[in-house]
């Protein structure tokens, strides 16, 4: 808008003007009670299983500004699942303009899973901050390996923040959608124009030759001064796929799961609806999702995947992975088949071939070690990925992520509570499926907690010990 008004000084309003006036719209459509019909619905969650999540937001005049709510299930399955995350806010929930944004990720199964969800006042980076800030500590401070979102400056900035240690990867759906707006013209003047693009993200392993593609479509297409493809390019390490591959996405290139979870809601609601109108679909779209994954494991327990030949390898892991993701491994062994593997050269125990695929003049250098041709006939077990096993939900203790020096002590005795609670009901929901389980576990827990004592009384003694030395 300010470019198109010739700078933001010609604008008849400011920065501070628009957010007032959505802040006196969504406060005028807040219908009187929502506040507290939330926070009631939220209760009633605890009641119902105390390691439930939520947490509002308020402002200096307690108004809900951001919500963010997960039940237990859905952080028990971030717990196992949570290594690659899709996060999108492009629907909104009503006439007011919420943004729904839910946290998704793949099973076992490659099922859509939700581990939780939000509903924002905006989308800046304030409001992403204390989004992300809240799911650390529902998901007791676990960070993705990977998160991928659509192109957003404030998201951009919220994650680094927030999420350091995590690789931030952006749709490539996302990105053709844009490029379809922002480059239409291209679009419709050349048919071959998507397929160039197409290439620049996809197809380059080596970093100059993707760089040398990019220069010559701008220069084909004339496009060297255009601002959108500029910007994009300054960004490109987060969608090129040549920047990419060693980064572990669960095979997952865009927020797609996220706009099919978005359709099924509104096929539930209307745009005129209340908040508390949301929640009862949303609870109807992670019921549906959990029933797909039940009939998944009933089938899986019932059936064993065909093996299109009686080679070792797959033998070995046909009872392994699940059903879906043995026909995907299986379909990457065969094409093994069909390449033409070449020995170029040894760099201790690293090995360098040149492999080719049959009727493709494309070839690709592959170092370390290709299993096949080395004679390798099972997989080693430490490439197996257990999120993909059909063990994958067997009982688990989640890991536990210490806090930092500066963090608010009684915040850090909850973060650790809530932690606890989370693991120990866990083994006590396996513990009392069996009378002598039960027992075991009583007799341990006595030991503990003795032994805990203990503990503590020597902490509280060197801590005593400590005071007297630094007062001389």
């Amino acid at each position: 808008m300010g470019r198109e008004v010739g700078g933001l000084e010609n604008f008849g309003f400011l920065d501070k003007d628009y957010r007032n006036y959505i802040y006196k719209k969504r406060s005028l459509n807040m219908e009187k009670g929502d506040a507290g019909a939330i926070l009631q619905y939220f209760q009633k969650m605890l009641v119902e299983n105390s390691s439930n999540f939520y947490s509002m937001q308020l402002d200096e005049d307690d108004m809900i500004t951001n919500i963010f709510w997960a039940d237990a299930r859905s952080v028990s399955d971030y717990s196992l699942f949570g290594d690659v995350i899709c996060f999108d806010t492009t629907y909104r929930t009503n006439e007011y303009g919420r943004p729904f944004a839910p946290f998704l990720r793949v099973n076992h199964h490659k099922q859509t899973v939700v581990f939780g969800a939000a509903l924002l006042y905006d989308e800046s980076a304030d409001s992403f901050i204390w989004l992300f800030q809240t799911f650390l500590e529902a998901m007791s401070g676990k960070q993705p390996r990977t998160i991928l979102t659509d192109q957003s400056a404030a998201m951009a900035k919220a994650i680094s923040e927030v999420f350091p240690e995590t690789n931030h990867r952006l749709c490539v759906w996302h990105i053709y959608q844009n490029a379809a707006k922002n480059l239409s013209h291209v679009f419709h003047i050349s048919k071959q124009f998507a397929y160039d693009f197409g290439k620049c993200v996809y197809d380059h392993e080596d970093e100059e030759k993707c760089l040398m593609a990019w220069n010559d479509m701008l220069q084909k297409y004339n496009l060297t001064s255009n601002t959108w493809l500029g910007d994009l390019f300054e960004a490109r390490k987060k969608w090129a796929l040549v920047y990419g591959r060693h980064i572990f996405t669960a095979d997952m290139m865009s927020t797609q799961r996220s706009e099919s979870t978005n359709n099924v809601l509104k096929k539930y609601l209307m745009l005129s609806h209340n908040l508390m109108r949301f929640f009862e679909p949303y609870e109807r779209v992670l019921e549906d999702r959990r029933y797909e994954e039940l009939i998944a494991d009933f089938k899986m327990m019932q059936t064993s995947p065909m093996l299109v030949t009686n080679a070792e390898m797959l033998q070995d892991v046909v009872d392994i992975y699940t059903p879906k993701v043995f026909k995907l491994f299986q379909k990457e062994y065969i094409g093994i088949l069909n390449c033409y593997i070449y020995e170029l050269v040894k760099f201790g125990m690293t090995y360098e071939y040149k492999v080719t695929y049959s009727g493709i003049s494309q070839e690709h250098l592959v170092k370390y070690d290709v299993l096949e041709y080395k004679n390798i006939k099972r997989i080693p077990p430490h490439y197996i990925l257990n999120r993909w096993t059909r063990d994958a939900k067997g009982r688990s203790i989640t890991n536990y992520h210490r806090g930092q020096p500066n963090d608010n002590p009684k915040e850090s005795v909850g973060k650790r509570y809530g932690h606890l609670c989370r693991n120990f009901r866990e083994i006590s929901s396996f513990a009392a499926e069996h009378e002598e389980l039960t027992t075991y576990a009583h007799e341990c827990s006595v030991k503990l907690l003795k032994r805990l004592e203990e503990m503590k009384k020597n902490l509280c003694l060197d801590s005593t010990c400590v005071n007297k030395s630094s007062h001389g």
